[in-house]
């Protein structure tokens, strides 16, 4: 995916689930018109997930996501669905394949009760519907039997394909707020300053996706973008000549641009913009209180949602783990999960730091932050944990009307604690 593409952390992702060659490969393909994953007669073709991003007008970008069938068997077989399963965490539309010649048996309502349990929603496919001499007869008697939308398809012959694209529009949420970062705090006209520090930990040639999706953001607003370096911020807004509506800064920069930033000037980092764009940021902000109750052999985990070589200043190997020693004068135990990696059990931790989750769905990110709750364990974000260590807090989350309330809330109760 290039630059000018919509990013795949972007795109509602549809996962085509079902059994081994109920055809999830080749519906895949009719839909993208590609043969886009690999289709064979032997069930077991596809072993890991298969992404597909494609536009599906009106509804927009998406990604189709194909799996190997639920009904694997063996050592390998429970390696490909465990697989499968960890898909369904970010999976905003789920196509049940039903082979037609096969038909509906327990496989296919413990699906469903698992896809129910996640509130995922359900598209129910009848695939080669072709073969069938009564097909309509089926559609509907399968459509009651499993309370679904229930679309009649055959891949080899190309039926059904209108019919489920505007299934899978209907579906999937018509909010257009759903790709805001920065919009909504702003008016056509006003002016946003984006502090961009350029050292070697900035990839060559380009900025990273959280500030081009903020830059993007601010122009659909119909506001402008000022874009501009630490150590010219001074001189940007004294020759701006009016007062921005916001600065939104690296939060590795966080001390220098607050410096520099008017106190009547709101502040924030483009890490605290993505804790609400992509998670739950008052429950993020709630977390920052665990900071100073961390304890001698406590253990806390920094988790970053993509995988890039360690420089001897990256943030979550070298420079979290200093300050957090530095702010709190405790021994920790610090460890860490990169990529798709998160830790099933999670009750060991006594705080989970998550990156800015830029690389991730909305949906993933929910249900990491789910999944701390459910350990009882406090999460915050980068950006947050930086605007707290760096004495930025919580000017930097004034901007966030029910993240302040959180915050205040969470101060008042440890205060009575």
């Amino acid at each position: 995916m290039g630059m000018n593409d919509t990013p795949r952390s972007s795109r509602p992702h549809i996962a085509l689930l079902g059994r081994r060659n109920a055809g999830k490969s080749s519906i895949l393909n009719t839909l993208t018109g590609q043969p886009a994953a690999v289709v064979s007669p032997v069930g077991g073709t596809t072993t890991d997930p298969v992404f597909k991003p494609m536009e599906l007008l009106p509804a927009g970008p998406i990604v189709l996501v194909d799996t190997a069938g639920l009904d694997d068997e063996g050592e390998i077989g429970a390696l490909r669905r465990n697989k499968t399963l960890e898909i369904l965490n970010s999976t905003d539309l789920a196509l049940l394949i039903i082979d037609a010649t096969v038909g509906v048996s327990a496989f296919e309502h413990g699906l469903l009760e698992k896809l129910h349990a996640k509130k995922i929603p359900v598209i129910g496919v009848l695939n080669k519907t072709d073969i069938l001499v009564e097909a309509e007869k089926m559609t509907a008697t399968l459509k009651a039997e499993l309370d679904l939308p229930l679309i009649p398809f055959s891949a080899s012959k190309l039926w059904g394909d209108a019919e489920l694209k505007k299934a899978i529009i209907d579906a999937l949420p018509q909010n257009e707020d759903r790709f805001r970062i920065v919009g909504d705090l702003l008016s056509p006209g006003d002016f946003v300053v984006l502090v961009v520090p350029i050292d070697k930990a900035a990839p060559k040639g380009r900025l990273i996706l959280p500030q081009q999706q903020t830059i993007r953001d601010t122009l659909e607003s119909d506001a402008i973008a000022v874009v501009t370096k630490e150590h010219e911020l001074r001189l940007t807004l004294e020759r701006l000549g009016r007062k921005p509506r916001l600065v939104i800064t690296d939060s590795q920069a966080f001390m220098k641009v607050a410096a520099d930033t008017p106190k009547d000037v709101p502040l924030t980092s483009f890490s605290i913009l993505f804790a609400r764009h992509k998670g739950d940021l008052d429950e993020l902000v709630r977390g920052a209180r665990a900071i100073d109750r961390l304890k001698d052999g406590d253990r806390v985990l920094i988790a970053e949602a993509c995988t890039h070589q360690c420089q001897s200043d990256d943030i979550g190997r070298v420079k979290i783990p200093r300050w957090l020693r530095q702010t709190i004068g405790k021994r920790l135990i610090i460890e860490h999960a990169s990529g798709s990696s998160f830790p099933a059990d999670l009750s060991e931790y006594a705080l989970v730091i998550h990156c800015g989750a830029c690389m991730l769905n909305r949906r993933t990110m929910l249900h990491r932050m789910a999944e701390t709750e459910a350990a009882g364990v406090p999460i915050v974000n980068y950006g947050i944990f930086i605007a707290y260590v760096q004495g930025v807090f919580p000017r930097a989350i004034e901007c966030f009307p029910s993240a302040m309330l959180a915050w205040e809330q969470a101060v008042g109760a440890g205060s009575h604690s």
